[in-house]
């Protein structure tokens, strides 16, 4: 994928809407149920208001580096939750395959288009820094200081 014709407002805005996307799943399922699950509810909440907040400030503009690191820990702590409350459990809570549905299946959607579109966005941005550089030409060397085996 030739990735110095995606435009970066069009990266911006599509992540936005995946982050606000995940968001808006875990506020319904803090407000439909998850609320009254100790610690997992509250953590519901913080995981859709950080990633309000964080669609909110892609838009605003072009968002420094450390703000798309920001989106990509907020949706990986989301998706080592998700797994890990199908294995291990979180706090004593543990759910099975892909319950509750369609949210969980929606939920890892977003989430991992999110982090897919922050990687295209962190290409897209090193190779045009990279094609914004001149090229390095080495020094032309002094004829007069440099010998060679015949003089």
């Amino acid at each position: 994928m030739n990735t110095q014709r995606l435009p970066i407002p069009a990266l911006r805005w599509a992540t936005a809407a995946t982050l606000a996307a995940g968001g808006y799943i875990h506020a319904q399922l803090y407000v439909d149920e998850y609320r009254f699950i100790h610690i997992i509810g509250p953590l519901f909440l913080l995981q859709a208001s950080a990633s309000f907040a964080l669609a909110a400030l892609l838009l605003i503009g072009t968002p420094p580096p450390l703000l798309r690191a920001a989106a990509a820990g907020v949706e990986l702590g989301a998706l080592v939750g998700f797994t890990a409350s199908r294995t291990v459990g979180v706090f004593g809570f543990t759910e099975r395959g892909l319950q509750p549905a369609p949210q969980a299946v929606l939920s890892l959607l977003a989430e991992t288009g999110t982090l897919l579109l922050l990687a295209i966005w962190q290409m897209t941005v090193a190779t045009q820094h990279r094609a914004a550089r001149p090229p390095v030409r080495p020094p032309i060397p002094n004829r007069a200081t440099t010998r060679t085996p015949f003089d």
